[in-house]
């Protein structure tokens, strides 16, 4: 791959506000819509279920042989229609697509990718200037792909500062190499791509940068599940539109500050469900078995997933993988960048219809109720196909293997806060351990040491931290005394241990830090050093100061 790298540096990194959810923050202000922008905000609520689910297309490689494979995707904006009632969208996009291709691996495929910028230089949403990273001294579109999930080298995590433009005719401080590396030493598991840049990733991800990246090995054809046309990803986002079908993402928060031109919300809630680049779409399927990799690749909506027939979702897999067994269960619960491996059974109920729900309110559990005529609904599973043949896959009574890390052998213990504090215009930066992303760096663990982590969450939401390189196991979580805490930083607990559900068991890369709880991780770091990041991914939350780099540092 020699003449692919590049190694460049300039640019300056920045640290600023940031801001946080106000409750009422499911209904958007039409007014303010209008005054945003000029435009007429879409006050028709769209027809459900005439579109057709869109099945992503998996991405050939540009070259392949018995040492590696090689892909190139090139970032574009293209107009797409996400519904049929709605003039085409300006969207973002991999090889003209939006959910970008699906990229197919095998573990221990070493992978190289060439993600390249050919975006124009104006922005689609409107940008923050006095968010990190996003100072008017910078380039207002720029890019960097994260492998989400990925075990891969500092270089190749798409590290936030290491940014570029369209060509590479401008990078940030950070940039080493045009061509990434994936040495995909992991088992069989659903990953995503998507953009990572400081300061803008809510903005890129919620214009349509994000993608399935999907690795496979033995064990998982081994065990018979659903496959071909009976494996379908699903990518859930939430979208608000104007009137002539652009997107809509607010410049202000609910309490507008006059003296900024644009200012960072708390938190995007949008009207729709997008799945696949379609709102509210349908999947007609056969009275079979399917398989679903589900993935939350919303900015800040949690989902409740459940089926209106009643059924079933057998739950086979995490954000890392399989589980050690399958589980039934009637609702998957899923925040931000998490992701689910599903079967449904469709046998014995043709001509049916089912409907997709999500009855998660946010903040999650316990905010305000959503909606069941708009993002109450997610999709439509209509059992209208003939059965094309006999349905021999399985749902196998074991998965996998998931050996436990002992707390016995981890070297260090950290407790870390996660929390917010105020800026200088009175909004609320959201924090990780009371630090900014400029502070220096205080996590630095060795290279093959097993830590266990407290996320401590002394604010009044839920945040989904997502931990780079590494894959952890949950160990538990515990409500604590938040008053006492914040007295005099002693932690007294004032409930029983509580361990992962069902669906968190086994290895994950994201999780769940509710409120005054606190949310025990064990984790071993490898097999790469250098630098990564941890995060929030409510995306607001990070955008606005909620991410950290830490250090992986060779002993």
């Amino acid at each position: 791959m020699s003449g692919k790298e590049d190694f460049t540096n300039n640019m300056e990194a920045y640290c600023n506000p940031t801001s946080k959810f106000e409750c009422n923050h499911l209904h958007i202000d039409i007014n303010r819509i209008q005054s945003d922008s000029g435009k007429t905000p879409l006050k028709k609520t769209l027809t459900k279920f005439i579109d057709e689910l869109p099945i992503i297309p998996t991405l050939n490689p540009l070259q392949k042989n018995n040492f590696h494979t090689y892909y190139e995707l090139k970032m574009t904006e293209f107009k797409q229609s996400l519904h049929s009632e709605l003039n085409e969208t300006s969207v973002w996009g991999f090889e003209g697509s939006y959910p970008g291709p699906t990229i197919e691996v095998e573990s221990g495929e070493k992978v190289f990718v060439k993600w390249i910028n050919d975006l124009p230089a104006k922005h689609l949403l409107p940008i923050d200037h006095t968010v990190h990273g996003a100072h008017l001294d910078v380039p207002e579109v720029r890019t960097v792909i994260h492998l989400h999930g990925a075990s891969a080298e500092s270089q190749s995590d798409g590290y936030p500062e290491a940014w570029f433009t369209n060509g590479f005719e401008n990078v940030g401080p950070y940039f080493t190499k045009k061509v990434y590396q994936y040495d995909n030493h992991m088992r069989a598991c659903t990953l995503w791509y998507h953009d990572h840049a400081l300061g803008i990733t809510r903005l890129n991800i919620y214009a349509g940068l994000a993608g399935f990246y999907l690795i496979r090995d033995a064990q998982e054809r081994l065990l018979n599940l659903p496959s071909g046309p009976f494996e379908i990803p699903l990518m859930i986002q939430d979208k608000t539109f104007y009137e002539d079908g652009s997107l809509y993402y607010p410049r202000q928060p609910r309490k507008p500050i006059p003296e900024l031109e644009t200012s960072v919300v708390p938190t995007f809630l949008g009207e729709t469900n997008v799945v696949n680049g379609k709102v509210w779409p349908y999947l007609k399927v056969e009275p079979r078995k399917y398989r679903f990799r589900i993935l939350n690749a919303s900015n800040t909506r949690f989902y409740r997933l459940k089926l209106d027939s009643g059924q079933l979702f057998y739950h086979i897999g995490t954000d890392s993988g399989f589980t050690a067994y399958p589980i039934g269960v009637s609702e998957i619960i899923l925040a931000p960048a998490e992701r689910a491996d599903v079967i449904i059974d469709f046998t014995n109920l043709g001509g049916k219809s089912i409907i997709v729900m999500n009855t998660a309110a946010y903040p999650f559990p316990n905010g305000e109720p959503v909606d069941r005529n708009t993002v109450g609904t997610v999709m439509e599973f209509r059992v209208t196909r003939p059965l094309s043949s006999i349905d021999t896959s399985t749902i196998p009574s074991h998965l996998a293997v998931i050996p436990e890390i002992r707390e016995q052998s981890a070297s260090n213990i950290r407790y870390l806060t996660l929390t917010s504090k105020k800026d200088q215009y009175g909004r609320d930066r959201m924090l990780l351990d009371g630090k900014v992303w400029g502070d220096p760096i205080t996590e630095n663990p060795k290279l093959g040491a097993i830590e266990i982590w407290n996320l401590i969450n002394i604010d009044d939401e839920p945040h989904p931290i997502h931990i780079h390189l590494i894959d952890f196991q949950i160990v538990d979580r515990r409500a604590f005394d938040l008053e006492k805490y914040q007295k005099n930083d002693e932690i007294h607990y004032t409930g029983p241990v509580i361990p992962p559900s069902l669906q968190e068991r086994g290895y994950k890369d994201t999780v769940i830090a509710y409120p005054s709880q606190i949310t025990r991780l064990i984790m071993k770091f490898g097999p790469y050093s250098g630098l990564y990041v941890w995060h929030c991914h409510i995306l607001e939350h990070e955008d606005y100061e909620m991410m950290r780099p830490y250090m992986v540092i060779r002993k």
